[in-house]
């Protein structure tokens, strides 16, 4: 009543920070391990090296393998974009019967176990010879990543006034054209901010892809399989990239559906 804060609010604070240095402790490891001198891993390391960043991009299986990734990643993100974009509109705009359903069957990837997901991709993908094929790594990684673009896209359409898009169509402009000049231009920071989603899920999946992959290596792939094998020092300046990455993309991401909350602050 006074203002204090009481015992209950410390101890969820302290187990909040906790928590929060528990996930961070091991970030704070690897960062450093990836420029040490050393031969194999050793912290604190002995000395300041970029040889594993070297290493990295001077050994042409990762070359390989990341450019397998970003090349899936910017495939299947986009295709999962467009088709959870418009099953977003659908489900929001739609009253038909059975939308309820049709919603929990798109968010089934991500409450399924991701090896269920896997193992059921791999029986699919046998019968119609999609396993060890790009096209099949594709579309594995649209399955996966629609999910997030509904939820995302989701809010933004929820969101949105129809009335506005009611408008376009009361002068004569198709449903098409009004969604490429009104919608559109409207919820692109959410867009954006799920295309990111899309790329990131897609970029980090290891467990399809070793499933259904064959031969095809992307960075996460070959990351679990040199953990297997030996470990390898160069895995900590990936792991590092890895970060900044998420970290510089999950940034961005905040702050475009910020943008989109003051945007849509203003229509309203």
């Amino acid at each position: 009543m006074n203002g204090q804060p009481t015992w209950g609010t410390r101890l969820v604070a302290a187990l909040g920070i906790g928590a929060l240095a528990f996930l961070v402790l091991p970030l704070l490891i690897v960062v450093p391990m990836s420029f040490s001198s050393a031969r194999s891993l050793a912290f604190p390391p002995p000395g300041f090296s970029l040889r594993w960043y070297e290493t990295f991009f001077g050994d042409p299986s990762w070359m390989e393998a990341l450019w397998n990734s970003l090349t899936i990643a910017s495939i299947s993100s986009v295709c999962a974009t467009t088709l959870g974009g418009l099953a977003a509109y659908g489900l929001r705009r739609g009253t038909f019967r059975g939308r309820d359903v049709a919603e929990s069957n798109f968010m089934a990837p991500l409450i399924v176990p991701t090896i269920i997901a896997a193992v059921a991709m791999y029986l699919a993908f046998a019968g119609v010879n999609l396993l060890g094929t790009f096209l099949g790594l594709v579309i594995a990684h649209t399955v996966l990543s629609v999910p997030l673009v509904i939820m995302v896209l989701g809010v933004a359409v929820r969101s949105f006034d129809v009335r506005i898009e009611q408008v376009g169509w009361s002068l004569g402009g198709s449903w098409f054209y009004t969604a490429r000049t009104v919608l559109l231009p409207n919820i692109a920071p959410s867009v954006f901010a799920a295309w990111i989603f899309a790329f990131i899920g897609s970029f980090d999946e290891v467990i399809v892809t070793s499933f259904i992959g064959g031969t095809y290596e992307t960075i996460p792939k070959k990351m679990f399989n040199e953990l297997i094998l030996q470990v390898n020092p160069t895995i900590t300046a990936i792991a590092t990239l890895l970060m900044l990455f998420t970290v510089v993309t999950l940034a961005l991401t905040a702050w475009m559906l910020q943008r989109a909350g003051r945007l849509r602050s203003t229509l309203l």
